[in-house]
């Protein structure tokens, strides 16, 4: 087999978004391009910066009397992925990272705008189903689907006047009912 530069892509996000959350137990796509359902909502713009997945597996390792290594084994394979969400006033976006429970929203009337209320606190996170989609080079379409997975670190938040505010989150992934923390499906050529 030859090189071919046809199977060289990038990441891009979908116009429509790239990110959503659903509650557990949601049904879960398992194709590249088929609609989600309406469980899923979309955490809207995602920094320039992408996604990253950090899937290695950690190590360890024993050594014979003299210095050989006689055996490596695994300790860990922690799936995890880290995006930064730039909508923060988008209420689905404040519900992953406070809590469902923790943001209440009361709809604009005639006199008064959209309300959000948010309570900080030390509840833990619910963990959702998660879906991210993205645009590959020559049409194609890729989507990364996580069953059970929560976000497990936020980093600071920082109100400047020179940059947007956003939320830098981890979201760690654990093993569904069949041991598989995500799963990737990917069309590949031209859709219509």
């Amino acid at each position: 087999m030859s090189n071919t530069t046809a199977n060289v892509t990038t990441g891009k996000p979908k116009v429509s978004g790239s990110i959503y959350r659903a509650p557990l137990g949601s049904t879960l796509p398992t194709d590249a391009a088929s609609d989600l359902g309406a469980a899923f909502a979309c955490m809207g713009y995602i920094s320039d910066n992408g996604v990253t997945n950090n899937n290695s597996p950690e190590s360890d390792s024993v050594k014979a009397w003299g210095g050989d290594t006689v055996l490596h084994f695994q300790t860990d394979k922690p799936d995890t992925f880290g995006f930064t969400m730039l909508e923060v006033q988008n209420e689905e976006v404040l519900k992953s990272v406070y809590g469902d429970d923790n943001v209440t929203v009361t709809a604009a009337t005639a006199s008064d705008p959209k309300q959000i209320a948010i309570q900080a606190n030390s509840k833990e996170l619910e963990e959702s189903c998660w879906v991210i989609d993205m645009i590959m080079t020559n049409h194609g379409m890729k989507r990364i689907v996580i069953p059970k997975g929560k976000i497990t670190e936020i980093g600071e938040v920082h109100y400047q006047d020179s940059d947007a505010v956003g939320y830098d989150v981890t979201v760690s992934a654990v093993p569904d009912a069949s041991g598989n923390t995500h799963y990737e499906y990917m069309s590949v050529g031209v859709h219509a």
